[in-house]
């Protein structure tokens, strides 16, 4: 069985920090842009590390999972050079990314909220318009409490 306080002792010995989740991980680690490479080669070590350890513990890294972004102010984001814009992971190629999902959450590598907005205004605007589609089906004012059920139950 394998044992997840050896997983933080591994990222630990990187110098980089871990967040485990039920089933998922994420690796951080903190820099200037212009120690991006040296940082590209920590997490290749690091990651190469764990895979080792999984592959011991008869666990598999999935790197279709996997999801690389550099955060920061957009001007210090900017001097990143390009050749640390992707990293070699088990033979894998991870192309950096402007924005990841984080527990339902769209974060960008400016940290701005504006396309989680976007995405969760569009998607219960697309929930509200089908809602539309059924109410002649409904009767008396059943449209009206379908709908503040559904505002009400997405304010959060």
């Amino acid at each position: 069985m394998a044992d997840t306080a050896d997983l933080a002792d591994i990222v630990a010995e990187h110098n980089m920090s871990l967040h485990a989740y039920a089933d998922d991980n994420q690796l951080y680690t903190h820099g200037q842009s212009e120690d991006a490479q040296s940082e590209v080669l920590s997490v290749q070590q690091c990651v190469s590390a764990i895979e080792q350890w999984m592959a011991a513990s008869q666990l598999r890294l999935n790197m279709d999972k996997t999801e690389l972004m550099w955060t920061g102010t957009k001007y210090n984001v900017s001097k990143i050079p390009i050749c640390c814009h992707s990293l070699t992971l088990g033979g894998a190629q991870v192309i950096g990314s402007d924005a990841v999902r984080v527990l339902g959450v769209l974060l960008t590598s400016d940290l701005s909220s504006d396309k989680h907005v976007t995405a969760a205004s569009a998607k219960r605007f697309f929930q509200l318009r089908q809602l539309r589609r059924i109410r002649r089906s409904l009767v008396d004012d059943s449209a009206a409490t379908l709908v503040h059920a559904f505002v009400a139950s997405q304010v959060d």
